[in-house]
C-alpha cells in the first residue's frame, strides 16, 4: 500500500470513527487508528533503509517481503517482534523437534523463521485465513524452505492425534486457544510441548484455564510482554520517543501472556 493509500485511507476510517460522537472511547479509537497508520509509515521507512530482512533476533537474516496478515511489520523486521519469546524460541532451535506445528501461523514468521533455523525440521503452518495462508507460502519459497513447511487451514483435536514423534506445537488463535488446547478431546497434548498465547481479553481467565489443565503433565514458565530497544537501528537515534515506541509497538490492545508448556512425560 502507498503512502498516499494508507493515508486516505487511514483518513476516512478516522472521519468515520470521529463522526460516531464525543467520547474518551471514540477518541481512544482514534489514537489507535492514528497509532497504526504512523507504524506502518516507519516501516516502510525502515524497510527503505534497511531492506526487506530481519535484522536482529533469532530469525535474523530472513527475507520478510511479505506483507504481515496480523499485527505489526515494523516489528518484525528490526527483529523486535514478541522479544520476551527469544529465549524459548531458542531453545525450541536448541532441543531440534523433528516436527513443528504452527497454529495461527499468519503469515509465516515463526514457520518459516523456525524452518530456516532448524534444517531436519517439517513444519505445518496452519491458519484458517486464505489470505494468511498464500502469504505463508510466499515467505517459504521467497526463503527455499518451502518442500518443508505444509500450509494449511484449521486444525482440531483429531489432528493432533494423528500426529507421531516428538514436536511442539506453537498456538496463537486469538482466544481459540482454549477450546483446541483441551487434552480431555485430545490427550496426546499430555506429552506434547507447547507455547501459546493467552487472550484473557476475548476469552475470561484464559490464561487461569490452561494453567489448570496442563499443571498435572506439564512444567509451565509464564512469559509478559516485553519491548526490545536495542533492535533499534543507530539512525533511528534522532526520532522522537514516540516514534521509537511505534517502530517497536506489536498492536496488541491488551495484554496476551504466553505459557511455554514443557511436557514432564
Amino acid at each position: 500500500m502507498t503512502q498516499k493509500t494508507l493515508t486516505e485511507t487511514t483518513l476516512a476510517a478516522l472521519q468515520q470513527t470521529l463522526d460516531a460522537g464525543a467520547s474518551p472511547e471514540t477518541l481512544n479509537r482514534a489514537l489507535r487508528l492514528l497509532a497504526k497508520w504512523r507504524s506502518q509509515l516507519i516501516g516502510n521507512t525502515i524497510q527503505h533503509r534497511d531492506g526487506a530482512t530481519v535484522q536482529h533476533g533469532p530469525f535474523k537474516g530472513m527475507s520478510f517481503s511479505t506483507r504481515s496478515t496480523e499485527g505489526a511489520r515494523a516489528a518484525r523486521i528490526l527483529g523486535a517482534y514478541e522479544a520476551s519469546l527469544i529465549p524459548v524460541i531458542e531453545e525450541i532451535i536448541a532441543r531440534n523437534y523433528p516436527l513443528v506445528v504452527d497454529i495461527g501461523s499468519a503469515e509465516g514468521y515463526y514457520a518459516v523463521g523456525l524452518a530456516r533455523r532448524m534444517p531436519g525440521v517439517r513444519v505445518l503452518a496452519r491458519d484458517a485465513s486464505e489470505i494468511a495462508q498464500a502469504a505463508c507460502r510466499s515467505l517459504a519459497i521467497e526463503n527455499g524452505v518451502a518442500a518443508r513447511v505444509q500450509v494449511g487451514g484449521l486444525f482440531g483435536h483429531a489432528d493432533f492425534e494423528a500426529l507421531e514423534g516428538p514436536r511442539v506445537v506453537i498456538c496463537d488463535i486469538e482466544g481459540a486457544e482454549v477450546e483446541l488446547l483441551d487434552p480431555e478431546k485430545a490427550p496426546s497434548l499430555t506429552r506434547t510441548d507447547i507455547l501459546v498465547e493467552c487472550h484473557d481479553g476475548i476469552v475470561e481467565r484464559a490464561t487461569e484455564t490452561l494453567v489448570a489443565r496442563f499443571r498435572a503433565s506439564h512444567e509451565i514458565t509464564r512469559i509478559e510482554r516485553q519491548l526490545a530497544g536495542n533492535c533499534l537501528p543507530g539512525w533511528m537515534d534522532g526520532f522522537s520517543d514516540l516514534d521509537r515506541l511505534l517502530a517497536l509497538w506489536e498492536w496488541r490492545s491488551g495484554p496476551t501472556p504466553w505459557l511455554w508448556m514443557r511436557a514432564k512425560a
